[in-house]
């Protein structure tokens, strides 16, 4: 059956995903049996199309690669332009609504009243935003149960690496007392660097200019990225009922020289860490820089990847490295969410 799906926010993301599911429809459908129709785009900046037969991909890329906008996609009998967010979500026959649109992440908006317009419009939502899923996880997967549709969010954490479905299904059974993680890559790149003898001023300003750091990297080095992902760890695996400014926080941003040469010489290497400790019916989470041994997994983990530790009862400590960011990467974090929406799995 196909997956009718409305994707809000058509950056790079959106467009990513949209890449995807063009030159990857034949083979999803020979391998997993998935087959997925986008019917809707709308975007706050490019405009919106909606068409309950679905949309031509390939021309809505190309449009918007030569325009900036989707208002020289042709009009069809049956398509519709001009909806906003919550037009497209509520009047739509979408099955999924991808939430992909620039969200204020101290306040989680317009993502989280996109969520409950969808689910109470009875439609699954999958997204990638960190912002509604650290600020608001408890209501929105109550409103979701209630309404009895599925709300995904893979690639809040390290992107399209299996960070959260994994412990929640192949690990499943295990009693998951520690997840240790680096959940930024702008940071473990600056301190790889600074590792190989690069000032902190330096290395940032690298980091900048390759684009792994915002003008403004306050987000990244002060270790609220971070803090917003443990939340979801906590919450979501741990099943914890934390608030995102109950964890403590600091970045990197204090580190010398010297505190990098005293980790040489210990054979240690600094790390910023987020962490989860679960005892009993208690969990703790933090973030906050560690000199950690060079024996330790994550101590290997260089330039910008990510890399987690889930430490399990009856598996032991496993470690899972990958890409934290990324077009392509955060595509396929959407992709494997509506696979699994599509199969009706976890």
């Amino acid at each position: 059956m196909t997956h009718k799906v409305a994707l809000l926010g058509f950056g790079v993301v959106g467009q990513g995903l949209a890449e995807i599911l063009e030159t990857k429809a034949d083979a999803l459908y020979a391998n997993v049996g998935f087959e997925a129709k986008v019917v809707a785009i709308s975007d706050l900046m490019k405009g919106s199309l909606y068409h309950p037969d679905g949309l031509d991909l390939s021309l809505a890329l190309r449009i918007v690669g030569e325009t900036g906008s989707l208002q020289g996609y042709p009009d069809t009998p049956g398509l519709i332009k001009g909806w906003d967010s919550f037009q497209t979500i509520r009047e739509s026959n979408a099955d999924t609504i991808v939430e992909m649109t620039f969200t204020d992440i101290k306040t989680g908006q317009p993502a989280i009243d996109h969520c409950k317009a969808a689910f109470e419009s009875k439609k699954n939502i999958v997204m990638s935003n960190k912002g509604p899923v650290s600020l608001a996880f408890r209501e929105l997967e109550t409103v979701a149960k209630q309404n009895g549709v599925r709300w995904c969010y893979e690639g809040t954490v390290m992107s399209g690496t299996p960070s959260i479905r994994m412990p929640l299904v192949s690990l499943v059974g295990n009693d998951i007392s520690e997840i240790r993680g680096i959940l930024n890559g702008t940071t473990n790149y600056i301190l790889t660097r600074m590792e190989e003898g690069l000032t902190y001023e330096d290395a940032l300003a690298e980091a900048q200019s390759l684009g792994y750091a915002e003008a403004d990297p306050r987000n990244d080095v002060e270790g609220f990225d971070a803090q917003y992902k443990v939340t979801i760890l906590a919450n979501t695996i741990m099943n914890a009922h934390i608030q995102r400014d109950e964890i403590a926080r600091e970045g990197i941003s204090k580190l010398t020289p010297q505190d990098i040469q005293w980790a040489k010489e210990n054979k240690k290497r600094w790390k910023l860490i987020a962490r989860v400790v679960k005892e009993g019916e208690h969990v703790m989470a933090k973030v906050g820089p560690e000199a950690i041994p060079l024996t330790d997994p994550l101590a290997g983990v260089l330039g910008a990847q990510n890399a987690i530790t889930y430490y399990c009862d009856l598996a032991g400590p496993i470690t899972l490295i990958g890409a934290g960011a990324g077009r392509t990467e955060t595509g396929f974090s959407i992709l494997i969410d509506l696979i699994n929406i599509s199969r009706g799995q976890l």
